[in-house]
């Protein structure tokens, strides 16, 4: 059948009314039910009719505490303009929380705005006071540390060493700020807040949980600048995962810990004076004398391959021993155990096994306060 032009484009235009009308349909009935927020659900492995664990969340700071503008700011962050995220707020900001324990908050932040790069003895000594203080409490069941990147791992292996517990201690940061733009710092405060309310996390002593992986405070080490990745354990990885579903371990810490440890429980008012020294192609002795001359009584030497050093550091750690200086050997590879040698034994050095040079030297200051007997101390880095 023939139809002319001007029927033609009425039917035209009839279809394109239609057209018009149902994609307007649709996308108002697509606003509808994006508005309609899903009521909040617990995680699987959180029995909604159980009686939450109670979890203490102290903040001592950190990325995972500062606010950067703008959100794509995610590297030049803090500062005065920049008032720090308090532990109310994330609170208020993850009331998924709620879903998987009572929480309870404690603020050990330092003064806002410190000195760059400040961290003393005196803040670590006053938190290990604290968390053993608050691990005696009954009501509580795990608590979670918030702690900036850059010497977390430090800081969690000397809560690992001093704090008296088999209650789970879980340090999280976050790489970039709360309120960045893709910010990691929500999800991992979420899955160590799991971790540490967690059954199967107790007497694992002080963990560390950050994008999905659980590593061990002894362990652990930041390896990138700003990769959200960034913690790993270049030797035996992770103990355990944050799935989506369930936390989950499969592997069991082997060395001393927390409520195993010989340190645990006591108020160190301050440690022995430990340096470190780094081991590189012609590196001098006169470091080592510098440190020694400066009142050092332990040294650790980061040395090059499986803990060797220098033909001047060699004749600088003898002078050292003399002075009845400890001298403690690791490697600067980040993996792999520096082992006892007949060269080494006879050079009076003793062998850190796979401890990086950062924990090796909280390790000797604590053996320090009890022995300086180079046997034992070399016992203790063979236990802990």
């Amino acid at each position: 059948m023939m139809t002319s032009r001007s029927s033609t484009f009425s039917l035209c235009r009839r279809r394109m009314l239609v057209s018009l009308c149902a994609a307007t349909s649709l996308l108002s009935s697509a606003a509808l039910l994006a508005q309609e927020i899903p009521k909040y659900a617990p995680p699987p492995e959180i029995d909604p009719n159980a009686e939450r664990p109670t979890v203490v969340l102290m903040s001592m700071g950190g990325t995972i505490a500062s606010r950067g503008t703008p959100r794509l700011n995610v590297t030049n962050y803090g500062g005065p303009e920049n008032p720090r995220v308090d532990p109310e707020d994330w609170y208020r900001d993850l009331p998924e929380l709620a879903g998987i324990a009572n929480i309870v908050l404690e603020d050990q932040r330092a003064p806002q705005n410190p000195e760059p790069g400040r961290s003393t003895f005196e803040d670590w000594r006053r938190v290990a006071k604290r968390l053993n203080e608050i691990a005696k409490d009954p009501s509580v069941d795990g608590i979670v540390v918030t702690h900036g990147t850059n010497i977390m791992a430090e800081t969690a292996y000397y809560m690992n060493l001093v704090v008296d517990t088999e209650k789970p201690i879980v340090f999280v940061g976050a790489q970039r700020p709360w309120t960045g733009l893709s910010g990691d710092g929500p999800r991992n405060l979420y899955d160590a807040v799991r971790v540490a309310a967690s059954k199967e996390a107790r007497g694992k002593g002080v963990l560390h949980a950050m994008n999905q992986y659980i590593h061990t405070a002894r362990d652990v080490d930041k390896t990138s600048a700003y990769r959200v990745d960034t913690f790993k354990d270049v030797d035996v990885g992770a103990i355990g995962f944050a799935d989506p579903d369930k936390i989950v371990f499969y592997r069991e810490p082997t060395r001393r810990h927390t409520s195993q440890s010989e340190f645990a429980g006591i108020d160190f008012e301050s440690l022995p004076k430990v340096d470190v020294v780094l081991a590189y192609r012609d590196a001098p002795g006169y470091v080592i004398d510098a440190m020694v001359s400066n009142g050092v009584e332990g040294l650790i030497i980061e040395g090059t391959g499986a803990g060797s050093l220098t033909a001047g550091q060699t004749e600088a750690v003898e002078r050292a021993k003399k002075k009845g200086v400890v001298v403690v050997a690791t490697a600067r590879t980040q993996g792999g155990r520096v082992q006892a040698t007949p060269r080494r034994a006879a050079a009076g050095i003793v062998p850190g096994d796979n401890l990086l040079p950062e924990k090796a030297r909280i390790l000797l200051q604590l053996a320090l306060t009890v022995t300086r007997d180079p046997a034992e101390i070399e016992r203790i880095f063979a236990e802990y």
